[in-house]
């Protein structure tokens, strides 16, 4: 049988929708505890969800109720600290830095404290029950990436069989690693708003970023189908627009975060596509003969039939007022600022939305994902 490898890409709160993914899935399964996914990798918020999954390999089911669990009940406070004294402590030093940056030799890290991120993980994921899950064969492998501030470097740190080769390509690679908090913090620092972490000898951020080639770990890792679940959408429409209103700066950043998380993986999809189609017209006894190490590969992907950042603004005001009253000074708080704060809005009214979407949009293909994972 084809080895599986699912891919959780990166978004923020909008990871949210993975969660109505996987619960669809959860339904199709004729046992509910068996792991349909032995290859598992995530970036960004979606290497927690990664994670979380690779904990409970040995029961995807309770797994995946553990993610539910968590999403639907998510307060901003939860992940960063949303208090008044907390956002006003972050805009002074940001202020300050400006102002008198030269004077003081000092910087902010960030434009918001996730240290209550790290709490929460570090009270509800047992990540020593991933080596028990590889052990037990429920799991075969779990990656995690991370992007160096130092190397510029793409590293996906991986924890699994002991066969897997780690690998290095252009500013790619591949490293064995025990799988700790500091890797999935580090996964999910958003440049700019959340702090980078120290692992090693070098300083890590968002594994979105420079990753130009997000299927690459699981093909690496021995995956011959890919399921891929994305936190926004992989095509956007081509529609432009016209608009004589000066971007904003939530406008901007969010463009540049969307372009982070979005737009390698759909550039990464049309790549494997292409492959697909020129390996397709050369026989497999040539392909043997050939020695060719290329290998057709089944991708499925599954990403929100909606705008979420337009969903994002609907459920805005469910925010914090003291984060409100940030993003609205940028710009964050209207239709055209939403992508920023879909990528902050860790409430459960937006959260609750997402996972209600996910599980929408997969439901309405059943019969194509039980196709995909050979479900009867």
């Amino acid at each position: 049988m084809a080895r599986t490898a699912l891919i959780l890409t990166g978004g923020g709160a909008r990871a949210a929708y993975q969660v109505g993914v996987l619960k669809a899935i959860r339904e199709l399964l004729p046992d509910a505890r068996r792991n349909p996914f032995p290859i598992l990798c995530g970036t960004s918020a979606g290497a927690i969800n990664a994670a979380t999954m690779a904990v409970w390999a040995e029961d995807f089911g309770r797994g995946v109720d553990h993610l539910i669990r968590v999403w639907e009940g998510f307060t901003a406070s939860q992940v960063y600290r949303a208090d008044a004294l907390g956002i006003g402590k972050a805009g002074l030093n940001w202020l300050t830095t400006l102002a008198i940056g030269w004077l003081t030799h000092r910087a902010p890290r960030s434009l918001l404290d996730n240290a209550p991120l790290r709490e929460l993980l570090a009270g509800s994921l047992d990540l020593d029950r991933i080596g028990r899950a590889i052990e037990s064969r429920a799991l075969h492998s779990v990656s995690i990436t991370c992007s160096g501030y130092s190397s510029g470097q793409s590293i996906s740190f991986f924890e699994g069989r002991a066969d897997i080769e780690p690998w290095r390509r252009s500013q790619r690679i591949g490293s064995h690693a025990k799988l700790t908090l500091d890797h999935l913090m580090a996964s999910s620092a958003i440049p700019f708003v959340f702090p980078a972490v120290h692992i090693n000898r070098e300083w890590f951020g968002d594994g979105s970023m420079r990753q130009v080639a997000p299927i690459s770990p699981a093909i690496h890792m021995g995956a011959e189908r890919i399921l891929v679940i994305g936190a926004g959408r992989i095509a956007e429409e081509s529609l432009r627009p016209r608009s004589d209103i000066y971007p904003s700066l939530a406008q901007i950043a969010g463009h540049a975060l969307s372009s982070i998380f979005l737009d390698s993986m759909s550039v990464d999809i049309e790549r494997a596509t292409r492959i697909n189609r020129t390996l397709s017209l050369i026989p497999a006894q040539t392909r043997a003969a050939q020695n060719m190490v290329l290998r057709p590969l089944d991708v499925l992907v599954i990403s929100p039939s909606q705008r979420l950042d337009h969903l994002a603004a609907r459920h805005a005001k469910a925010l914090p007022l003291p984060v409100r009253t940030l993003l609205r000074g940028i710009g964050a708080m209207n239709r055209n600022g939403g992508a920023l704060t879909s990528y902050l809005l860790f409430e459960s009214a937006f959260t609750r939305a997402l996972i209600e979407l996910g599980y929408a949009d997969t439901q309405s293909r059943q019969e194509e994902l039980r196709k995909f994972l050979d479900i009867p």
